[in-house]
């Protein structure tokens, strides 16, 4: 078995994990600048769209009357997160881009309608619309005690529900006029997609990637009862820590044709932003493995598994061991996440760290997940061979 040492993982860290956050983040950097153009020009069209500089907090009339919040945010991201929340890169090539909505106030989750007997036309089924899986649900106009007249529009609501592929096909619209009107049709075009998810090709100084840009309702200062957290007796985060995580609340993401997915990216940021505050090396620990991932285990454009995959896996490590102690041996932790890496992709199960009833490797190709785990197995049997 060849081994690796602290020294090795240093020079790892600085030699290889270094250079691809440089390069990522110049990436991000390009693509973030484009996005603020071309949402910002789809604002001024549709005020229902909002410019992803409004991101976060800032969108959120509800919370502009509460300084400790917007305060909170602040300095929960300053020097720790360089772009816009909105943003989350799955892999260097491949982002995520939040775009939120305005005019949907005063959320209050309630009981909806069991089913739904209407096409995504308008016209009547015969046979009911399936329900939301673990991870979706509805979105109906009467959860908002004000929602603006433009949302009862038929071009974006059937039978008082918002449906996020009609939501998703009006944004679309707006997004090939402004690629024109920007002048970025050389930089920016619209890839054919499956469902209601907008992707677009982005030119950038170093390569082409491809961002996933999805309207998103952004709720604050309320949780789902889906999200069953924190988990009773569980020392990480403390109870204070996850007073504040919830008070970000959640976003619902029109990803689907009938029911909006539930997302937690602000709650996770804030986790993923203070998960070192006892000075351990989980962070380091995550950069490791999240390069191996990249470069050896799971490599490619479209992985089975992303950097959200990782992240969730941590939060559940860091939660199985809680203690400062836990985390002072970097060579230690990354094997074991490794471990644990290998086990979620042999039993192809990896429990969504909010809604823990969702399987976030329910739908992925399971040969994929045989061949990543086997390259892990080999990983863990000569680790020395990669980290050098």
């Amino acid at each position: 078995m060849t081994d690796f040492t602290e020294e090795d993982l240093d020079h790892f860290l600085l030699n290889q994990v270094d250079l691809r956050h440089r390069l990522v983040s110049k990436t991000v950097e390009e693509v973030q600048k484009i996005m603020k153009d071309l949402t910002s020009e789809v604002s001024n069209k549709d005020a229902r769209f909002l410019s992803i500089a409004n991101s976060g907090v800032h969108n959120n009339d509800n919370v502009k009357d509460q300084p400790a919040l917007l305060s909170k945010w602040t300095a929960l991201l300053r020097g720790k997160y360089a772009f816009n929340p909105a943003i989350q890169v799955l892999t260097p090539t491949l982002f995520l881009i939040s775009v939120p909505v305005k005019g949907l106030m005063g959320y209050k989750e309630r009981r909806t309608r069991q089913w739904r007997y209407y096409s995504l036309t308008g016209s009547r089924l015969l046979s009911p619309v399936r329900e939301p899986e673990k991870l979706h649900q509805w979105l109906e106009l009467e959860s908002f005690a004000n929602a603006s007249q433009e949302w009862q529009d038929a071009a974006v609501a059937i039978e008082g529900d918002i449906v996020p592929s009609k939501v998703a096909t009006v944004f679309r619209e707006q997004l090939e006029e402004a690629i024109k009107s920007c002048s970025l049709t050389g930089k920016v075009s619209i890839l054919e997609s499956v469902g209601s998810v907008v992707r677009v090709a982005v030119e950038t100084s170093e390569m082409q990637v491809e961002a996933e840009l999805v309207p998103t309702v952004e709720l604050m200062n309320c949780w789902p009862k889906k999200g069953r957290w924190p988990r009773l007796l569980k020392r990480w985060p403390s109870a204070e820590r996850a007073r504040c995580i919830k008070s970000f609340g959640f976003n619902l993401m029109a990803t689907s044709n009938y029911h909006w997915l539930l997302s937690f990216s602000r709650a996770e940021q804030v986790l993923l932003g203070s998960i070192d505050e006892d000075g351990g090396c989980r962070r380091k620990c995550y950069r490791v493995v999240r390069q191996l991932k990249e470069d050896v285990w799971c490599p490619g454009n479209k992985p089975v598994i992303t950097t959200y995959h990782l992240q969730t896996l941590l939060f559940w490590t860091c939660e199985k061991y809680p203690g400062a102690r836990d985390w002072r041996n970097l060579r230690e932790s990354v094997l074991r996440l490794a471990r644990k890496l290998l086990k979620c992709a042999t039993q192809r199960y990896l429990r969504h760290y909010f809604v823990r009833s969702h399987n976030l490797l329910k739908y992925t190709n399971t040969n994929e997940l045989d061949d990543m785990a086997k390259k892990i197995a080999e990983f863990l049997e000569n680790p020395g061979t990669y980290i050098h």
